[in-house]
């Protein structure tokens, strides 16, 4: 009997694109790999920016400059794109669908943006497009969304995917260091890139709450913006109340059902009780937490990127991929429940941790609260601590709306006796609406 043979075609070999090629020509793991695929696979094709770089593993007979070319090739059956970004990743993905060549990319910026037209095209070429790596990097998240939990009802899917923001807050929160602090350290071991913002202002994990939301809920990927705010706002001392309330401070991403029909889909730092399973995510780890109306909590943990791991994920595409290939099928796209309307974040209620550094007088306190109260947000446990001009007041709240509370601060800020509000953060076990 004879082996079919798939051709594969890879774009990017930085970290995650040498990991693959060196995993697909892996010749002790060869019997393994045809058995997954129901095939052999051979890379045809690598193309990279610059030739000349040296990249162990990888045969520079295969390396091209033309990343088109490379995936408008007759012979090709699996492209896999790894560069990332909008364009010109969007370009070559549509060149290879339209052929009707199946794509696995680890882009979740363009699957974000652009996911659902992106998978009714390779729908209608009779094309697989595969994405487990965009999310969690190794972990197999979407794949458990999309096959082992598709006929329960999700009411919640909550995690930490930044690797960088979880190493940063982790630091933080065994040293007690500052935000600049560890930041500056994330920088120079390579977790957090010279320009941070997509990790620490939140795009990153925005972008993987809306693909994660696409699986769990049937939500459209189409580029339409969440709610989203970074750590930049964490101070030590913040880090410092939670501990001492029995607290750890993470960035989450969450979608969660409201109603019926409504959808909120946010990615924000947030107070986590210790007792919590995401709590104990520690350094560059991610993990994703499923609540489902009839499994329960359900949690996945694992490296959330590095080469290795993440290629993992993108080989698992590429055999999935092959399979399909040579059996004559597709997967066919996530379905779109179009009865689901997103809920803005202003209406999700919320316990909120709230701090304010104020003046050192009589009255102050009297007239922060009476301030809370004119806006409906009651307060659960008051601390105040420091002298001077250290003097701050930490309040927890009972579950409010997110526009009242939006409102106290802003009316809180502008008080003589308040120097500055110093954060403003949810608490995930408050009741999230």
């Amino acid at each position: 009997m004879n082996t079919p043979k798939i051709r594969v075609g890879v774009i990017g070999a930085g970290f995650v694109g040498s990991a693959l090629v060196q995993l697909l020509g892996d010749e002790s793991r060869h019997i393994a790999l045809v058995d997954a695929a129901t095939a052999s696979l051979e890379v045809v094709g690598v193309a990279v920016r610059d030739i000349d770089k040296d990249r162990p593993g990888v045969d520079k007979e295969l390396l091209t400059t033309d990343a088109v070319a490379l995936a408008s090739r007759e012979d090709l059956d699996i492209l896999v794109e790894l560069v990332g970004g909008i364009e010109p990743a969007r370009t070559y993905i549509e060149t290879a669908l339209r052929r009707g060549v199946s794509v696995v990319t680890a882009n979740k910026a363009l699957m974000a943006a652009h996911g659902t037209s992106l998978s009714r095209l390779a729908h209608e070429n009779g094309a697989d497009l595969l994405y487990e790596a965009s999310v969690g990097g190794g972990i197999p998240i979407l794949r458990a969304l999309r096959t082992s939990l598709a006929g329960e009802r999700i009411e919640r899917v909550m995690g930490i995917v930044n690797g960088t923001t979880n190493f940063i807050l982790s630091k933080m929160t065994s040293e007690g260091s500052d935000y600049g602090v560890v930041l500056a350290e994330a920088q120079a071991l390579g977790y957090a890139e010279a320009d941070p913002s997509a990790d620490v202002d939140a795009f990153d994990a925005a972008a993987k709450v809306q693909v994660l939301s696409s699986l769990a809920f049937g939500t459209e990927l189409n580029g339409e913006e969440i709610s989203r705010e970074g750590i930049t706002g964490v101070r030590s001392i913040d880090v410092d109340f939670a501990r001492r309330a029995g607290y750890v401070i993470k960035l989450l991403g969450v979608a969660e059902r409201v109603g019926e029909h409504g959808i909120s889909r946010r990615a924000h730092p947030a107070l986590v009780p210790v007792d919590h399973p995401l709590a104990s995510v520690h350094g560059a780890m991610n993990a994703v937490f499923v609540e489902g109306a009839k499994s329960g909590p359900l949690m996945w943990l694992g490296q959330g990127a590095g080469g290795e791991p993440t290629a993992t994920a993108v080989l698992g595409d590429v055999l999935h991929a092959a399979r399909n290939r040579v059996s004559g099928r597709h997967d066919v796209p996530f379905s779109v429940d179009d009865r689901l309307e997103s809920v803005p974040a202003g209406e999700i209620a919320s316990v909120f941790y709230i701090s304010l550094d104020v003046m050192d007088e009589p009255g102050v306190l009297a007239s922060v609260a009476s301030i809370f109260g004119a806006h409906g947000v009651s307060i659960q446990s008051m601390e105040q601590s420091g002298f001077g001009d250290e003097a701050r007041l930490s309040f927890v709240t009972h579950a409010a709306r997110t526009d009242n509370v939006r409102s106290t601060i802003d009316e809180l800020a502008k008080l003589d006796s308040v120097d500055s509000v110093g954060a403003c953060f949810r608490v995930i076990d408050g009741g999230a609406k």
